[in-house]
């Protein structure tokens, strides 16, 4: 199968604050070095990698660095990581947006790219004026893009403003004509970011759907951005795992969303006062979140279908009517459940505790077999005082819910209900 782009030792840098090197002698040196004596640019060797989270002491920062890798005619190939991995740049360079600072990139055929919101669109110029901008400029006549144009406004679903300025569209709007226009313009590569989350739940499907007829039916080359696991999973059959500006993994996808699920930072602690450092407490707040078991014991993992509490311990030094609300999450980032005390107790059950427990007790732990996160927010009289993220975690394993010798599939069930039936 032949190769639809190349990624040859590419590396992107970029100089934090300022543009140029800020000083005369520094951008002299740089000419000298480039333009007369054609060696590499001396201030590329300095910088430090891209991550976000640690302060850093250079002035320079590589957004990319030293990213390998091919990608065949007819793949679709996922590119994940967390926010400031270099995701949307690695795109950016493909695009021609921007040029790679080392390396070279080759891609054989057009590129069809959808990035930021409003990208390659004129404000000034209407949807219909933009999509045979957009047409021209990759390289197409103008009988070839009239020959596409009801089908992509159609798609797009913006027919009745297509001939209205592109800057009075909303987001949703320009998302949905910018996606119909790089999809339906033949391009051999259709580059997607993450933008598509801007778009309704109706137009996502639609354009997930229009990717993998793409793809599989017209054999062209997708590059697709999102931190939806799901959507990635349906997608794709190859990927890519980002970190800090470089290529951690490739393979499958089933194996790079798994290496990365592995991998995120989220704390086995049901302690949570640490996080506080010796700062000053605020007057309400979570203390800590425990789950028991059968026999009233401290545990780590449940299983479906044996007893589970969830006791969240805190503090509530105001004595006002109060809630605490729990959303639980599957490893792909999806909300499996969400409980409230406003449901089931009184608010003012907790004016009178300063310190108290709220206790969640199922009869029969209700999540299929998997790893979840618990999320907690605390909120007196409609405040929100405390929020408690990505911080408690609870693996559950398969469990024989029914009773019945069968262990129910955590792919069918979101969540397992213990409900009767009757052949009459």
């Amino acid at each position: 199968m032949a190769t639809a782009i190349e990624f040859n030792h590419v590396g992107k840098q970029y100089r934090l604050g300022l543009v140029s090197t800020k000083t005369l002698s520094h951008d002299f040196n740089r000419w000298w070095q480039t333009a007369i004596l054609k060696k590499e640019d001396p201030y590329l060797k300095i910088g430090e990698t891209n991550d976000r989270a640690t302060a850093g002491h250079s002035e320079y920062v590589w957004a990319l660095r030293d990213i390998d890798f091919n990608v065949e005619q007819g793949d679709v190939v996922g590119i994940i990581g967390k926010n400031g991995a270099g995701k949307s740049t690695l795109l950016k360079l493909l695009s021609k947006v921007t040029g790679p600072t080392v390396g070279t990139i080759r891609a054989r055929g057009r590129i069809g790219a959808l990035l930021e919101v409003g990208t390659g669109f004129h404000p000034e110029m209407t949807g219909r004026e933009n999509i045979y901008m957009n047409g021209a400029i990759m390289g197409m006549s103008k009988a070839e893009i009239s020959k596409k144009l009801d089908e992509i406004i159609d798609f797009s679903g913006c027919e009745r403003y297509i001939d209205t300025p592109v800057k009075r569209y909303s987001s949703g709007m320009t998302v949905r004509l910018g996606f119909a226009v790089a999809a339906h313009l033949d391009p051999e590569i259709l580059v997607v970011d993450e933008v598509l989350a801007v778009g309704d739940a109706e137009f996502q499907k639609k354009a997930i759907g229009k990717m993998q007829e793409v793809s599989r039916g017209e054999g062209r080359t997708v590059l697709f951005v999102s931190h939806n696991m799901a959507s990635i999973r349906s997608l794709c059959n190859n990927g890519v795992l980002l970190e800090n500006g470089k290529v951690r993994y490739t393979g499958s996808i089933e194996s790079v969303v798994n290496e990365y699920l592995i991998n995120r930072s989220i704390v086995h602690s049901s302690n949570l006062m640490e996080r506080f450092n010796n700062k000053p407490l605020p007057s309400s707040y979570i203390e800590s979140v425990i789950f028991k078991g059968a026999n009233g014991n401290d545990i780590s993992s449940a299983m479906a279908g044996e007893p589970l509490d969830i006791v969240i311990n805190f503090h509530n030094g105001l004595k006002r009517n109060a809630k605490i609300n729990v959303g639980i999450y599957d490893s792909l980032g999806d909300k499996r459940l969400h409980l409230s005390t406003e449901y089931v107790c009184q608010e003012s059950s907790f004016r009178d505790k300063q310190n108290g427990s709220a206790v969640f007790h199922f009869d029969k732990c209700p999540l299929p077999g998997g790893s979840y996160v618990f999320n907690v927010t605390f909120w007196v009289q409609g405040e929100r005082l405390d929020w408690v993220q990505n911080m408690i975690s609870l693996d559950v394993t398969d469990g024989d819910f029914y009773h019945c010798g069968k262990v129910p599939s955590s792919k069918e069930n979101h969540i397992l209900l213990d409900y009767k039936c009757e052949i009459r």
